[in-house]
């Protein structure tokens, strides 16, 4: 991917102590790859709460000044049960090249969780690279992920009520 400065496409990143590292390796990757990166932290093994990251990426992604979020934790598991508290994000956890193809062609996924504790740098940069690259399946899986919408948009706060 070749891009200028002005149309390069935002990625918000974040990770844990446990996550930090690999956050950064991807950060360079994405970079490399003509990326916009917004770095959420963390920078250190200093504990933090993987919530807090977790939400400032999803923020991102959700408000759409970023098209995409990764978040890395020592599993992933409890970075995407934060960001998918966020109306707007479907965030998946991936631990292979087939998990990140289906969650975006299948599920549109808009934010990558990943466990630290569970991939090395290559393939998670293998899993990032693939799951970038992978459009939505709009004909065939679009009317599911309306559904998952639908939900999520009866249980929102300002909607509660609305169409329940």
């Amino acid at each position: 991917m070749t891009a200028t400065a002005d149309d390069r496409i935002a990625v918000a990143i974040a990770g844990d102590h446990g996550g930090w590292r690999l956050k950064d390796a991807i950060g360079s990757w994405l970079t490399e790859h003509g990326y916009a990166v917004r770095d959420c932290g963390t920078h250190s093994d200093d504990a933090v709460d993987y919530p807090d990251l977790a939400l400032a990426v999803a923020r991102l992604v959700a408000e759409g000044s970023c098209r995409w979020g990764i978040a890395v934790d020592g599993a992933g598991i409890g970075s995407a049960m934060a960001a998918n508290k966020v109306p707007g994000v479907r965030a998946a956890n991936c631990h292979d090249i087939s998990s990140a193809r289906n969650s975006r062609e299948h599920n549109y996924a808009n934010v990558l969780t990943l466990g630290a504790g569970f991939l090395g740098t290559a393939l998670a940069l293998q899993v990032v690279q693939t799951w970038l690259e992978t459009d939505w399946g709009a004909e065939r899986h679009g009317a599911r992920v309306e559904k998952i919408t639908a939900i999520e948009r009866s249980y929102s706060i300002a909607d509660r009520g609305k169409d329940r």
